[in-house]
């Protein structure tokens, strides 16, 4: 299986980043930092075909299997992957065939946050997209971070969600 983690954050060397590296150890995942693109918000005009969004789409439909992977910011998803979920849109209007080839893949999220628990509203986005776009939402893996000690746990939160996909 092929996977792909596509990771928004805003800090790409911090806990999330950590929790991503070590999956791709377990999973030999390819990464995509959406650090690295350049991706504008959504225009109804579509002004925006130029930036690296719908490139960066193109190679993630030759993945099996995509890992959305993003702190928990204001119980939310980081910006820059709010940004690329909203550019999802481009591919029910503009780039139809595009969206075509993403259908019937499966998903699922890895996560890093201070709070013990994850909050529903964080993950609720990812299944009601994964259900609007006919993915497979595989679940999410969420690690609480509250000192350097529970670094230790990432290992094991890496672990399950390979065992969780496939």
């Amino acid at each position: 299986m092929k996977i792909a983690v596509i990771l928004g954050t805003s800090k790409s060397d911090g806990n999330t980043r950590v929790l991503v590296g070590s999956f791709i150890e377990k999973s030999g995942a390819k990464l995509f930092d959406l650090s690295n693109y350049i991706i504008s918000f959504y225009d109804y005009e579509h002004n925006n075909r130029s930036d690296d969004f719908l490139s960066v789409i193109h190679d993630l439909a030759d993945y099996d299997h995509l890992v959305f992977a993003s702190p928990v910011y204001w119980y939310s998803m980081s910006a820059q992957l709010k940004v690329f979920f909203d550019r999802l849109s481009d591919l029910l209007t503009i780039e139809k065939d595009l969206g075509r080839k993403l259908k019937g893949k499966s998903i699922s999220v890895l996560s890093t946050g201070y709070n013990t628990e994850l909050p529903d509203c964080f993950i609720q986005p990812f299944k009601l997209t994964a259900n609007y776009m006919q993915f497979e939402f595989k679940g999410c893996e969420y690690l609480a971070i509250q000192s350097e000690s529970d670094l230790g746990k990432v290992a094991n939160s890496a672990v399950r969600l390979v065992e969780n996909i496939t």
